[in-house]
């Protein structure tokens, strides 16, 4: 078939449509009401905040295994950086050790932990929490610990340890630098392009 016989072959089969006056969709139901049970769970979530504990839950955590390695790295932080983190290439300024604690000491430990390492402005530290190749479950606080810290709007980035700073039981974090410090460095790049 030719060309010119193709479009008058269109034509022909579209001549008696018409264009649509109106192509916006309303909804048939109202807008969904949410009821006193989802409005009262809302308010408990966001009722716990950083300054309570809570919000760590203690409850649920992905069981890992006593060798498995943790990692996470928050948007915005170089791959540079983290390599550095994984490789423990930072001076390590803080550390904790979790051994012999149970998931509660744990948890409150590891929050005034990192609140202390803000406040001394540290940016690189070890949190031991131990393999718990022989407590039951297996590697509980390790498994809680890789749960709590992505939460922790504070830390940058997680790693395993390397084996001289305690291996597969124990993590690198990279805090995020303190207001001050920030200002300090955007005030030492200033001076340096002036």
């Amino acid at each position: 078939m030719p060309h010119t016989d193709e479009f008058s072959l269109f034509q022909e089969m579209m001549g008696d449509v018409k264009p649509i006056k109106q192509d916006i969709v309303t909804p048939l139901t109202s807008p969904h009401k949410a009821t006193e049970s989802q409005l009262a769970r809302k308010e408990a979530a966001q009722a716990l905040s950083e300054t309570d504990p809570d919000f760590l839950s203690l409850d649920n955590a992905p069981l890992l295994q006593p060798d498995d390695i943790i990692e996470f790295k928050r948007d915005g932080v170089q791959d540079g950086v983290y390599r550095k983190v994984r490789l423990g290439k930072y001076e390590i300024q803080a550390r904790l050790d979790l051994h012999k604690r149970t998931l509660k000491q744990a948890r409150d430990e590891v929050l005034h932990f990192l609140k202390q390492c803000q406040k001394m402005d540290v940016r690189f530290a070890v949190i031991v929490h131990g393999k718990g190749a022989k407590s039951n479950p297996p590697a509980l606080v390790k498994s809680h610990v890789a749960q709590w810290l992505p939460q922790i709007k504070e830390v940058m980035c997680v790693h395993s340890a390397k084996a001289q700073h305690g291996g597969s039981g124990a993590v690198y974090i990279l805090l995020r630098k303190s207001a001050e410090k920030k200002l300090e460095n955007r005030e030492k790049h200033q001076k340096r392009s002036a």
